[in-house]
């Protein structure tokens, strides 16, 4: 028996090192490569780059910002955020910002609020700013926004009462921090300066050119908070201050934002259509064409040319998804067009070029690019994410 298994054992090692020479000649194949691991490249994205983001917060999950091409409707690549997560581009293309608030231990320990830097070719994290605070409030545009040229990222905060942090994007540090008591949300406007809605129907605009020492100032009330109040979403454009405050019912506030904020006569959205204005607390029953939604418009900004979603119900139907897009110019106060959507949208985004595309969403996660001439959907993706909240179209 011994003899035999020695034998075994001699005939089992000459058979594997003759399939060892095999495996060295040229004719057994060619031999797998180790794999290898690097960072992909972005293009340089023109005007139909599009930040979309997922809030994902009816699934208890982290939300994500998806980078799309929108002429092809493809996926370039997904940036981590938390929950509650807000994000601002650099108007010189370099970065994302993101704003987040994480615990050490999941869901409990330690909390940290952070500036979260993303280099906008690998999306890759760069760097991390702490914050001395940050509003955990749901995710809309302007928990969080940026200075025109890119120096100074603004970030609400509730810590303990109504403030709004300055990080300096050169320094990668906290600047300061204002105190806006009463007022909330972040609408930049120029170079150095920012304006906060306030509970009484007035503005709070803060001048920073020095962040040690902010110059505040107060405009009087505009609208009726406890009767008509703004959408903390009506669009704006920080290079000029020039904003759209749209209100529950319909009208529309134009405003230039500065230090010294001008704003004008409110008009009808409805009224601009050929209809009659709809109704406000007062008579919160009467059924009419209101604007509705999350991220309700958009604004495209060479021909000032307002994107807003509407439908059907009574004064608290706010949060309602819009069955149709309506465009309205608004020099003229007239409707241009009205788009009916195959499915209602909770938010409207759009691109700033002269070839502009339109951009909605579904309740399913789908992501719809529309002709904004036509209303014509494009193209499509079925199931971008759980819970898309808001677009940004590069340049916007």
């Amino acid at each position: 028996m011994r003899i035999v298994s020695v034998a075994a054992s001699i005939l089992l090692t000459l058979g594997c090192v003759a399939a060892a020479r095999a495996a060295d000649t040229p004719d057994s194949g060619p031999i797998p490569q180790t794999e290898q691991s690097n960072v992909l490249t972005l293009p340089p994205g023109g005007p139909h780059r599009v930040l979309v983001t997922d809030g994902v917060f009816n699934h208890g999950k982290d939300g994500r910002v998806y980078v799309i091409d929108a002429d092809h409707v493809r996926m370039l690549g997904m940036i981590p955020a938390a929950y509650n997560a807000n994000i601002v581009a650099d108007p010189n293309g370099k970065r994302y910002y993101i704003g987040e608030t994480i615990w050490t231990r999941g869901n409990r320990g330690a909390r940290q609020d952070l500036v979260s830097f993303y280099d906008s070719h690998t999306l890759n994290l760069t760097d991390e700013i702490s914050l001395p605070g940050r509003a955990l409030i749901t995710t809309k545009k302007q928990d969080m926004d940026i200075s025109a040229d890119g120096h100074w990222v603004y970030v609400f905060n509730f810590t303990p009462s109504n403030s709004v942090v300055v990080v300096d994007t050169r320094t990668k540090k906290v600047a300061g921090s204002v105190d806006v008591p009463g007022c909330g949300l972040v609408f930049a406007w120029g170079a150095n300066g920012f304006t906060s809605i306030c509970a009484d129907g007035s503005l709070a605009n803060i001048d920073v050119s020095d962040p040690h020492k902010p110059v505040v100032t107060h405009t009087p009330a505009f609208f009726p908070p406890d009767k008509d109040a703004v959408f903390e979403q009506s669009p704006t454009e920080r290079s000029s201050g020039r904003t759209f405050f749209i209100s529950y019912t319909g009208l529309v506030y134009p405003a230039t934002l500065g230090s010294q904020p001008k704003i004008g006569k409110p008009w009808s959205i409805q009224e601009a259509a050929g209809m009659k204005r709809a109704s406000d607390s007062s008579a919160p029953f009467q059924i009419a064409w209101r604007p509705g939604g999350w991220q309700i418009a958009a604004v495209h900004h060479s021909d000032a040319h307002l994107f807003v979603l509407m439908h059907k119900g009574t004064f608290w139907t706010h949060k309602t998804d819009g069955s149709e897009i309506w465009e309205l110019d608004t020099g003229t106060h007239k409707l241009v067009r009205r788009i009916r959507l195959s499915q209602p949208s909770n938010l409207v985004g759009l691109t700033q070029d002269q070839a502009p595309l339109l951009f909605a969403a579904t309740d399913a996660g789908g992501f719809l690019v529309l002709d904004p001439k036509t209303g014509k959907t494009l193209r499509h993706i079925a199931k971008l994410g759980d819970n898309l909240l808001f677009t940004m179209a590069q340049g916007e």
